[in-house]
């Protein structure tokens, strides 16, 4: 059906005016808007470098594993400290895949530059000390201080809502050490020791705060707090020795605390070798004095670890008699690391 030109006319400016009026009058529906991309809205939220790091090495569960090296840890005339550490997770059961998990926190930037040609997870922790770089003597001023230090960023991982495992790098991974950990879902703390003696009363071990695996919640973070807050009267002592005696004076069972001691016959060290390759699952290059000493030793671990694997992979079933022809080098040059006049270094 054909209209005529006029009609068409009057129409267009009927449309025209009916526009201009809807740009004055308010609308009986609301205003669509477009929501806001995810990516926008994160961030408005601020992040700091911690948490970053934290963040992308962080387990679906918020669990982290850490460890913290200086300069004399990265470097060394042939093998360092941190090579040793993760040619650990290399050779070790189901350990792999922990690495991706791996948050090394540095405290000079050799160390960071250091972590971050190892292509790893890498923060550098910052204070108004300055760097930390260079070997600590065991219970020397820098030692204590480099402690304390550990101890401040660990208490601020917890913070943040982030379990975490502690790990010296003088801890050699042999085996995933989860499956050990996981097996007990009430514990708030669980933690190494150099010697161990009961089960029942944790506080009669010798707890070393080389590893230990400890959740977030109110109540670690209460201890982490008060442990914290024990370091100016604390003179002479590392911060090992306050958390032992914060032990013995019932900090954990004035908070609610579960702590468990973890048997050396799974998380052994030089001071107590377990006794059964079939079960060990971390090696501690403890009470031992000097860095290279350590280095040494721990290479003869390895060495033992890797035989013990090539003889299981010919004989998937070993027998108790077949697991006692398994022994552990002797920790020659720790031994003889007591002979010379520097102090110890853990």
């Amino acid at each position: 059906m054909d209209y005529p030109k006029s009609s068409i006319g009057n129409f267009a400016i009927a449309l025209l005016l009916t526009g201009l009026v809807s740009l004055y009058l308010p609308s009986p529906f609301p205003t669509f808007q477009w929501p806001q991309s995810p990516t926008k809205a994160l961030e408005v939220v601020p992040q700091d470098d911690l948490e970053a790091a934290l963040s992308k090495a962080s387990m679906p569960n918020k669990t982290v594993i850490i460890t913290i090296v200086n300069k004399a840890y990265v470097e060394g005339d042939d093998t360092s400290m941190l090579d040793l550490f993760l040619e650990s997770f290399w050779i070790g059961e189901g350990t792999r895949e922990m690495a991706d998990h791996l948050l090394v926190v540095a405290l000079d930037q050799t160390a960071f530059d250091r972590c971050i040609f190892r292509r790893l997870h890498c923060y550098k922790m910052v204070s108004e000390d300055g760097d930390m770089d260079g070997e600590k003597l065991y219970m020397s001023k820098d030692f204590i201080k480099m402690m304390w230090r550990r101890t401040l960023l660990l208490l601020r991982v917890l913070d943040r809502g982030y379990s975490f495992i502690f790990t010296d790098t003088d801890v050699s991974w042999l085996r995933n050490p989860f499956p050990r950990l996981t097996t007990n879902l009430t514990a708030d703390l669980q933690i190494s020791t150099d010697l161990f003696l009961s089960s029942r009363r944790p506080e009669d071990n010798l707890i070393n705060t080389g590893f230990y695996f400890v959740r977030s919640n109110n109540k670690t973070i209460a201890l982490f707090q008060t442990w914290y807050a024990m370091k100016n009267n604390a003179t002479g002592k590392k911060e090992q020795d306050v958390l032992s005696d914060l032990m013995r004076k019932g900090i954990f069972r004035e908070l609610g605390l579960e702590l468990r001691v973890l048997h050396t016959l799974y998380f052994s060290g030089f001071c107590q070798n377990s006794k059964d390759f079939r079960a060990v699952t971390t090696v501690h290059a403890n009470c031992c004095r000097s860095i290279s000493a350590k280095v040494a030793d721990l290479k003869a671990v390895h060495r033992d670890w890797r035989q013990f694997k090539a003889a299981t992979a010919t004989n998937k079933t070993v027998t108790d008699i077949d697991a006692t022809t398994f022994r552990w080098s002797v920790h020659e040059a720790c031994v003889r690391s007591w002979n010379t006049s520097r102090n110890p270094v853990g």
